[in-house]
């Protein structure tokens, strides 16, 4: 019978250990303990040529069903029900299925009911844990010892063809902790709250370009993409009137298969190169806009580096910041505006609650926590050292994958947690993601759903959908959930 792990015609992995050495490993077998997927699944030819060394450091890595006993520490397997439980079972393909509009796939459900961690395989990258439960997901984002910067050292976990560890979503600190503070004097609640007046206003003159159109309206082109497109174009200093060119390119940064791989490359590098040339552009005749403020960091920091100062932005980070911004300014706060007015649509009964009582504090929270936006998981975090996680022990070296809809359904924290209740009290949720990486934009966010719903009850009184809300489409292969359309009347 011939060797399995020597069958040259079989697609092999490149692994790496601790020590930095490598091995080649056939891809249907279960990754051994103490090592991590450098490279995917390839051929033979392929993951030889990935390793541009003299080979000096290639090693067997040995197969798990060879090793025995041992203590957790030293790299064995542990007994059945142990810490390294579900590392010898074969990793499950994950996504499990498209998303289903607001829907929470209920095996998110089972996989809080049972012990350990579920080893999964992504489209792209090394296999990881898939972390559902609350607690668990706020220890990985929270806990320092599971790493986003590590992630440029390995093949990222992930769901999109090429991996975003980009500026300040793929940092630690003290990275993290610089490029947060060039930010956070921008995103102060004060000064974020000087913008409700005119976010106020630009969603009553969408309202009022609906009501002058007539019936039916759509709550995603005439007022969801708009309203926070120009709220966020407005804030960074970016023209509005270039929004049908970059709401094109900003698809690639949420596509897993929305968009051929070489084709969300192409937008994503037109989108840098735009971002490029308007950075140019505001050098040349700068305004009170973010960009034009981080321009002045960049450039001032550039000649103070001259002069023996440390410098603090790079041109590439100038660049990755602003699209940053941008993107979640614009495709996620519309996308949780558009996704929260359809599942008030759903629920007639919370509808005429948030008319009656306004859009309180407790509204936005728990629209925040029930509306998924997530279509799957969250970025990638890598384990720096040996760490349990939810009765599991992960490896320094392996990826966790967090599952924030599944997180926020967690019934050892919410009450309950499959009904939406506008007046819910206790709401810790963590729709604006947790620790050091929680969202810098959460206050404008706020901002914008407290606005945008509160304009469109108040002006609408009796909106409705235009269209059962089961004909509405959802647009396919992102890691966004979103809309394509959402008809409306009133």
């Amino acid at each position: 019978m011939p060797n399995p792990f020597e069958d040259t015609e079989q697609p092999y992995l490149v692994l790496v250990n601790d020590s930095g050495q490598h091995s080649l490993w056939p891809a249907f077998a279960p990754v051994p303990a103490g090592w991590a997927t450098a490279h995917g699944a390839d051929s033979r030819e392929g993951c030889l040529a990935y390793v541009d060394t003299a080979w000096t450091d290639m090693r067997p890595a040995e197969p798990a069903h060879q090793r025995t006993g041992g203590s957790s520490g030293d790299g064995a397997g542990g007994p059945a029900g142990g810490p390294d439980r579900g590392r010898a079972a074969p990793p499950e393909p994950y996504p499990f299925g498209e998303y289903d509009g607001l829907r929470v796939d209920p095996r998110y459900a089972e996989l809080r009911g049972r012990p350990g961690l579920l080893r999964v395989r992504p489209p792209y990258g090394d296999d990881a844990w898939l972390v559902t439960r609350y607690h668990d997901v706020r220890t990985v984002f929270g806990d320092p010892r599971f790493s986003r910067a590590a992630t440029a050292r390995h093949d990222e976990a992930r769901l999109t063809p090429e991996p975003v560890h980009t500026s300040i979503l793929g940092t630690d600190p003290p990275d993290h902790t610089r490029l947060r503070r060039l930010l956070a004097r921008a995103f102060t609640a004060r000064r974020i709250e000087t913008m409700r007046p005119r976010i106020r206003a630009t969603a009553d003159e969408l309202i009022d370009a609906m009501v002058r159109t007539g019936p039916p309206g759509d709550i995603v082109e005439d007022y969801s993409l708009p309203l926070t497109g120009l709220v966020i174009c407005d804030f960074l200093g970016v023209p509005f009137a270039d929004r049908d060119r970059f709401q094109e390119w900003l698809v690639a940064f949420s596509s897993t298969t929305a968009l051929p791989p070489d084709e969300a490359r192409e937008r994503t590098a037109a989108m840098h190169a735009y971002i490029g040339e308007l950075i140019e552009e505001r050098r040349r005749r700068p305004d009170d806009a973010l960009i034009s403020q981080l321009i002045r960091v960049r450039d001032d920091d550039t000649q103070s580096s001259r002069h023996g100062g440390s410098g603090g932005l790079s041109e590439t980070e100038l660049v990755e910041l602003a699209t940053v911004l941008l993107i979640a300014g614009y495709e996620t706060s519309a996308a949780q505006l558009m996704n929260s007015v359809h599942a008030l649509l759903e629920r007639p009964a919370e509808l005429a609650r948030l008319r009656a009582d306004g859009v309180t504090p407790a509204a936005v929270d728990e629209l925040l926590r029930f509306v998924p936006v997530d279509a799957h998981v969250a970025f990638a975090r890598y384990a720096t050292v040996d760490i349990e996680l939810g009765g599991t022990l992960v490896r320094a070296g392996e990826a966790v994958l967090p599952v924030l809809p599944s997180a926020n359904r967690d019934p050892e924290v919410f009450d309950e947690p499959e009904t939406l209740d506008l007046g819910r009290e206790r709401n810790p949720h963590l729709g604006f993601g947790h620790g050091i990486h929680r969202c810098l934009g959460a206050a404008l966010a706020r901002i914008e759903l407290e606005e945008g719903l509160g304009r469109l009850v108040a002006r609408l009184p009796d909106l409705h959908a235009a269209v059962p809300l089961v004909e509405t489409p959802w647009k396919a292969g992102m890691q966004v959930r979103s809309l394509w359309r959402l008809p409306v009347g009133w």
